[in-house]
């Protein structure tokens, strides 16, 4: 039985959670749940995107992934199953599979429009628990995805950002995501720098990259690469670089190699 994992920005408080963990085990009592996160902000469908990126290349590709961060819910966005080589995607078609669908250009995606495979009586407000979590259950039953609704085109991609790189060897990065200690993670991978550079943002200079937080003293501002897939972070040790720096997603960061 395949694994299912969940990310939703549902938060713990309420049980909104575990009523779709039970739907699931009702109609799939044998699925391997995972909790991906689900902490992230509500509504950031960017964040949730991000989440996906950073785990999916750890799990087993025959995985299923449940992602409900959905602001549209109750409109007319499609809710849409995708299946690619790293997994098969159960979610809004909103943007939250971007980072999925830039990774491959071959992938089968259906609509989720069947109500053989949904709740009997569908929630305006809770298509989590009444559409995407019997989605997920069925195809880790081994129902075939065609069989959830019809093919699906044309889904919906968040602009990614990508480094800009300048004539004299410098690039300018941008901030793709803010993790929960306020680390900032770049849109440029350690394979792309030079090996001795400066990076600058929010009117601050960091003179080199650092193996680990602990090569600077606390309270200084330090460059790294990151464990989210050799991507450039910058942090404050023992601290919060978002909120002391003022910076958040899309925010420019300037590496300029050192002559």
């Amino acid at each position: 039985m395949p694994i299912i994992t969940l990310t939703t920005d549902f938060g713990l408080a309420d049980g909104y959670v575990g009523t779709m963990q039970g739907v699931i085990l009702s109609i799939a009592p044998k699925a391997t749940l995972v909790d991906l996160s689900h902490q992230v902000p509500a509504q950031d469908i960017r964040a949730g995107a991000f989440v996906l990126y950073q785990a999916v290349p750890f799990f087993p590709p025959d995985s299923i992934h449940l992602v409900v961060v959905d602001p549209g819910v109750g409109s007319q966005r499609r809710a849409v199953a995708i299946r690619t080589s790293q997994g098969t995607f159960v979610a809004p078609d909103n943007g939250v599979l971007s980072y999925v669908l830039a990774a491959t250009d071959d992938y089968e995606a259906v609509s989720l429009t069947n109500p053989a495979y949904q709740m009997p009586q569908i929630s305006t407000t809770f298509h989590g628990r009444d559409i995407f979590s019997p989605a997920a259950a069925h195809l880790a039953n081994g129902t075939p995805m065609s069989e959830l609704g019809p093919q699906a085109i044309n889904l919906v991609r968040l602009p990614l950002s990508t480094p800009e790189f300048s004539p004299g060897g410098g690039l300018t990065a941008h901030v793709m995501h803010v993790d929960h200690f306020g680390n900032l993670i770049l849109d440029v991978t350690a394979d792309a720098l030079e090996e001795e550079i400066t990076l600058e943002l929010a009117g601050h200079r960091i003179q080199g990259m650092s193996r680990t937080f602990a090569d600077v003293a606390p309270g200084k501002l330090v460059a790294y690469v990151g464990s989210s897939r050799d991507h450039v972070e910058i942090a404050v040790r023992d601290g919060d670089a978002a909120q002391e720096l003022g910076v958040s997603v899309g925010d420019q960061v300037l590496i300029h190699r050192i002559q």
